[in-house]
């Protein structure tokens, strides 16, 4: 048995071009001449003309070793484990950076730059470069409605939370508070999640480069914000609006007390982003749970989510309909539409006319005032959102709503329209 990691006995001298730090025969990417027991002789039985084919032809001259011991298409293990593409039969990766997977000028590495693929691409690549073929990287996209989303299946979750709304309401009210409380905590996740991935280095496309440096991104403190909502829920419940105004103050204490104990790098940042989770998310809850209070407290509450229900699918319908051309804010929201807006206005003021009229005893123009006011605080809610998720540089706030995105996608035009019904309808009604 000889001592070269490729097998055979390696020449005396390191051939030209061969690595400098490594020892003579083991060098992948030297160009070498033949080993003794290559030679083809009588003894061995060798044919000269396939070892000239070999040395020559086959793999053109200055062949290295790791191309002479493995098959065309078949990648090569090198010894600084970076994996090199071995020769395919009619395909030259130099002469095509696009179809070799790398370039060395202005243009970047491909997908294996920034992690693993799937074995499914892996296997196409292989097989398509093999037939001079080009892969596509990226499956084609499912398809979606206009607005950019699947409807029924939009439809089918929201009609499933429609029915968890309204169940809690029509048996036992006090659990629409444990639902709310549910949606804040989930909502507090999906907000944590958002403001960490705030300053991840990602490229042009949006992906992030195998080891490459992530900034921390905004922490903000889950657990006394956790352990405050429900108080501010709780209180908002059982003491009224004064209730939740002190437990919202005492837990705005508590997040920055919570940020202190960490040190005083980035605390501005995080201790801001943390108040203002207070605010945005279970105080704003907090007029739902404030409407639930009253002695109609279940009618008000479904007046008030079918206001931003119907506003929301009036937008949806005036929209796909007219086609948006005029756009309400393509800077923030490309898919809002001034038209959009008017349908969704038109079905709220509906909504409530009929609502208060027939619910909470009131006049039908109360309820279309309640009904106009609630569509425009909620867009601009939406826009809201939609502006945080654009300087957070991330689609959707979480994945856990099929067609909807996250949690925080689905409440931030409650959120925002809450206070403003809350309070309207405590003038009329």
């Amino acid at each position: 048995m000889n001592d070269s990691t490729w097998g055979g006995t390696p020449p005396a001298d390191p051939p030209a071009g061969a690595h400098p730090d490594l020892p003579p025969g083991h060098d992948p990417y030297g160009s070498y001449g033949a080993w003794p027991e290559q030679v083809p002789d009588a003894s061995t039985g060798q044919d000269a003309a396939h070892y000239d084919a070999v040395r020559s032809g086959g793999y053109g001259d200055g062949a290295t070793r790791a191309q002479q011991h493995f098959p065309a298409g078949v990648g090569v293990q090198t010894q600084d484990d970076h994996t090199q593409p071995a020769p395919i039969a009619g395909y030259h990766p130099g002469d095509d950076p696009a179809r070799s997977g790398f370039s060395f000028g202005e243009e970047s590495f491909d997908e294996h730059s920034f992690g693993e693929e799937s074995a499914a691409v892996d296997a196409a690549r292989l097989e398509a470069g093999r037939e001079g073929s080009v892969v596509t990287e990226e499956p084609p996209a499912k398809p979606v409605g206009k607005a950019g989303r699947n409807l029924p299946q939009a439809i089918g979750v929201g009609a499933g939370l429609g029915a968890v709304i309204v169940a809690s309401l029509l048996t036992l009210p006090v659990l629409f508070v444990g639902v709310v409380l549910l949606a804040v905590l989930v909502g507090l996740w999906e907000l944590a999640g958002a403001f960490g991935k705030a300053e991840a280095v990602t490229d042009a496309a949006g992906r992030t480069a195998q080891g490459a440096t992530v900034g921390r991104g905004i922490r903000i403190p889950l657990v006394p914000l956790a352990v405050g909502s429900v108080a501010m829920l709780v209180a908002g419940y059982a003491r009224g609006a004064e209730g939740l105004a002190i437990a919202t103050a005492l837990t705005a204490i508590a997040v920055m007390i919570w940020r202190m104990t960490e040190g005083p790098e980035d605390f501005l940042r995080d201790m801001t982003a943390g108040v203002f989770t207070v605010f945005y998310l279970p105080f704003l809850a907090g007029f739902a749970v404030l409407m639930l209070a009253d002695h109609d407290g279940a009618h008000r509450v479904l007046t008030f989510i079918i206001l931003v229900v119907c506003a929301d699918t009036g937008a949806y319908a005036a929209g796909v309909i007219s086609g948006g051309r005029h756009k309400m804010a393509p800077t923030i929201s490309p898919g809002k539409s001034w038209e959009g807006f008017a349908g969704g206005v038109f079905l709220a003021a509906v909504a409530g006319a009929v609502c208060v009229l027939t619910m909470l005893d009131g006049a039908w123009w109360q309820g279309a005032v309640v009904g106009v006011a609630a569509a425009a605080v909620s867009a601009l809610g939406d826009l809201a959102e939609s502006m945080i998720k654009r300087d957070l540089k991330v689609k959707d706030m979480g994945n856990l709503l099929p067609g909807h995105g996250g949690v925080m996608d689905r409440l931030d035009s409650l959120l925002a329209a809450a206070p403003v019904v809350w309070l309207l309808l405590a003038v009329f009604v």
